[in-house]
């Protein structure tokens, strides 16, 4: 089966000013982000990309713009149900202020008995999350053959939730999981188990292409913030 390339989003201006933006219009890449961006062609420039799937905010689509522009023949499809979660009444929020929130407790340590006001609940989120990595990964199956690769450029909660059901852990350890901004998570699905290949990483990423010879690779072996945060300083 595929191999799902997850990329957090680059830098936001949200996350620099510790903003939980959820679907809030209008947040972009920061000056970082952006540069994080640019050198994401670079660091997948030695792997094959049959799909590339995005979130339907804006932060997502112009971190995936230098992909699509080096790669021409390469086009970007949106999936609402890899967008980030809807926090309702918390998006837009500082998460400082949240912090003080009867909830926040709840989503740190039992988040699957977390529902946003006016939003949805985790389990929601990660339901909707893995059915379209589900659906993907037969799409991809069957228009490019086992073994392709494909990109999904989504956010930090919905990365890590697929982690979380890629390694069969129950939501309530996904804040055990840290992914940066701009961060590559590599999965490889097979027909028995998903390989968890690759973590949140920030370095070139040639492994992934497939192996041409030889055995197929099959794997490797304090409060978390709430939508993924700015990332190393």
């Amino acid at each position: 089966m595929a191999t799902l390339i997850l990329v957090r989003h680059g830098r936001s201006t949200a996350n620099t000013e510790g903003v939980l933006a959820g679907w809030t219009p209008g947040v972009r890449l920061d000056e970082r982000g952006a540069a994080q961006a640019a050198a994401l062609p670079g660091r997948l420039a030695g792997v094959p990309i049959a799909a590339v799937v995005s979130s339907p905010l804006e932060r997502c689509r112009e971190t995936l713009a230098p992909l699509l522009e080096a790669r021409p023949e390469l086009r970007m499809e949106t999936d609402e149900r890899i967008g980030e979660c809807h926090y309702g009444d918390w998006s837009g929020r500082k998460l400082n202020e949240l912090a003080d929130e009867p909830l926040m407790e709840v989503v740190q340590h039992h988040p699957s008995a977390a529902a946003f006001p006016g939003g949805e609940s985790m389990r929601a989120m990660q339901a909707r999350a893995v059915d379209a990595v589900r659906d993907w990964n037969a799409r991809v199956d069957e228009t490019h053959g086992e073994g392709a690769a494909f990109v999904m450029c989504s956010h930090g909660d919905i990365i890590k939730s697929l982690v979380a059901d890629a390694l069969g852990l129950h939501l309530d350890l996904f804040q055990r999981i840290h992914v940066e901004p701009c961060s590559v998570t590599a999965i490889r699905y097979t027909r028995t188990r998903p390989f968890l290949l690759r973590l949140g990483d920030t370095g070139e990423l040639g492994f992934l292409a497939p192996r041409t010879e030889g055995p197929q690779e099959k794997g490797e072996s304090g409060d978390a913030v709430v939508g993924g945060g700015a990332g190393a300083p």
